[in-house]
């Protein structure tokens, strides 16, 4: 997203244990929007410790059912396991940006899109899981809404990119304030 809306950025890993961290703040009892929250915060505030005098943004989405949260499935299986739980029910995809400039956040937004998802056949699912596993492994709730996913929903509210995991509009309005983007 940031590459097609043509916002220079270096791509670096924060070396964050995901896992550890978000087991330990669901431990807790934390909100799926407090938890993307603070695993974006978590990230922006481990680079920016070392790279104090950039602009680090660490950015996280939690999919999630009530209280229930949908991690990246691992296997076919429990791609399928969450797309019945899913299926027919409006969940919601939740998506954190902070931006930290030595050591400390200096900006962050949390968006949440609501998705209606169809009541689809058994056999419909087998085909989308056919067609699209695996690369749908690495999506949170188990669909790309920008391929075959786009079939399972009947109604979103929200923005597409808050759903791809990314709230870039706000995201471009505070670059383009810091004079990172142009006016």
């Amino acid at each position: 997203m940031l590459d097609a809306a043509a916002v220079p950025f270096e791509a670096i890993a924060a070396g964050v244990d995901e896992e550890l961290a978000k087991a330990s703040l669901c431990a807790g009892g934390i909100s799926p929007r407090n938890l993307a929250d603070a695993l974006a915060e978590l990230k922006a505030v481990k680079l920016s410790r070392r790279f104090p005098d950039a602009l680090i943004l660490g950015c996280d989405q939690v999919a999630s059912l009530g209280d229930r949260l949908f991690d990246k499935a691992a296997t076919r299986e429990e791609a399928e396991s969450h797309l019945r739980v899913l299926r027919g029910e409006t969940h919601s995809q939740t998506s954190a940006a902070v931006i930290c400039e030595a050591g400390k956040p200096v900006w962050r937004h949390i968006d949440v899109a609501k998705l209606a998802m169809r009541d689809f056949s058994d056999a419909f699912l087998t085909g989308y899981l056919d067609a699209e596993w695996p690369a749908i492994g690495g999506c949170a709730g188990g669909y790309r809404l920008e391929g075959r996913g786009a079939q399972l929903f009947t109604r979103i509210d929200g923005s597409h990119f808050t759903i791809l995991g990314l709230p870039l509009l706000p995201l471009l309005d505070y670059l383009r304030t810091r004079g990172v983007m142009g006016q």
